[in-house]
């Protein structure tokens, strides 16, 4: 029957030179709609179960961060469920993936996918729970749902704390964390969910750029416009995805957020703060001190010894969504960080860093949450 490669399916890209031989598919990645921005592949190869095939991705070295291609190895799956790694080389040009086919057809993708059904489903089950509400803060630019889900009874007296995810669609580690986050929160007999939903109502937008994601894209919504620098001053017709999360934070108030996304190169979990806003304070370091010594605590995945080096007073990007966020509300605002690699510190030469691992840093964010609650 000889091979295929396929990507036109929710969250697909990749673009075949040609497959006349598995030792020798050639392959490029698409550019995101209206933008030079690319990096996010994800498609299907089938063939023979036991053919050895070498996939060679030849436009690697113009993506948007080709350092993310060190010391990186794709992911596959056959079930869509479990993704493990295969050996990837970066010659600083081309990426080569090398795999056999345990079974005739394998997805093979940048980081595993969470494509939109599965978003449908987390959003049901937010739903199913007592203590959740979901609503639609309105349309994207190509007709999508933007979700919405408040867990908590609002109250004067409550706080209100922010999540947003997938702001780059690529990225999609951010939502399997919002999944691993959602589940604990909405766990009934967790006490720790329990204390916080007496103290605050929180606000959870598990895929800011669901156009983005179906399209395949990495880092651009349909109009190529990168959301993350859109929260000074967003508009409905370039970045509805923003204007509708910042018109709804207004009503509510803010008084923590952190906005979830994946880092291409740097291979830690890590926290990306606000400290060059020009309303920084030491009350805010102290928290967002705090904050990070929780994590580390509550999660062996977490550190803070590798990041972005922090901004200098007054010198902050207030286009970028937490720095809009902490400068608008005054208050505690960051951006967690993930790998598409693996954690560095915390190897695992199977799965690298994967959907499990990004639920567990999900789960035990909750632990920090409350660990620094009463600063907020």
């Amino acid at each position: 029957m000889g091979l295929t490669v396929s990507s036109n399916f929710c969250g697909g890209n990749i673009e075949c030179i040609k497959a006349d031989k598995a030792s020798d598919i050639r392959l490029a990645i698409a550019k995101d709609h209206k933008s030079d921005f690319y990096q996010w592949f994800y498609f299907r190869l089938v063939g023979e179960q036991g053919q050895a095939c070498k996939l060679t991705i030849e436009n690697a070295g113009g993506a948007a961060y080709p350092k993310g291609w060190e010391n990186y190895q794709a992911v596959v799956s056959y079930d869509l469920e479990q993704w493990h790694r295969v050996p990837t080389s970066y010659d600083g040009k081309q990426l080569v993936i090398e795999m056999t086919l345990a079974q005739n057809a394998a997805y093979v993708a940048y980081f595993a996918p969470y494509p939109l059904e599965r978003h449908a489903a987390l959003v049901a089950r937010a739903q199913a729970s007592d203590v959740s509400y979901v609503s639609v803060l309105g349309q994207t630019l190509d007709g999508r749902d933007l979700d919405l889900i408040s867990v908590g009874q609002a109250a004067k007296s409550k706080k209100s704390l922010w999540f947003t995810a997938r702001q780059h669609p690529g990225e999609t580690m951010a939502e399997w964390w919002t999944e691993g986050f959602l589940e604990r929160l909405l766990d009934p007999v967790d006490r720790a969910a329990q204390w916080l939903l007496e103290r605050a109502v929180l606000y959870i937008v598990p895929n800011m750029n669901p156009d983005g994601s179906a399209r395949g894209h990495l880092r651009t919504n349909a109009a190529g416009v990168n959301l993350n620098r859109e929260w000074q001053t967003p508009s409905m017709d370039k970045s509805p995805e923003v204007f509708l999360v910042l018109e709804q934070m207004k009503k509510t108030g803010v008084d923590f957020a952190l906005d979830v996304h994946g880092d291409e190169a740097l291979p830690y979990n890590f926290i990306a703060g606000t400290e060059g806003v020009p309303a920084f304070t030491k009350q805010l370091q102290d928290s967002l001190d705090a904050f990070q010594s929780e994590y580390v605590s509550a999660n062996a995945d977490f550190q803070t010894k590798y990041g972005y080096p922090p901004n200098k007073p007054g010198t902050a990007n207030l286009t970028i969504c937490s720095n809009a966020i902490a400068e608008t509300f005054d208050c505690l605002a960051m951006t967690l960080e993930m790998p598409f690699k693996d954690n560095a510190n915390r190897p695992d030469a199977a799965f690298g860093w994967s959907p499990e691992r990004c639920k567990r840093l999900g789960a035990d964010a909750l632990d920090a949450i409350v660990g620094v609650f009463e600063r907020l």
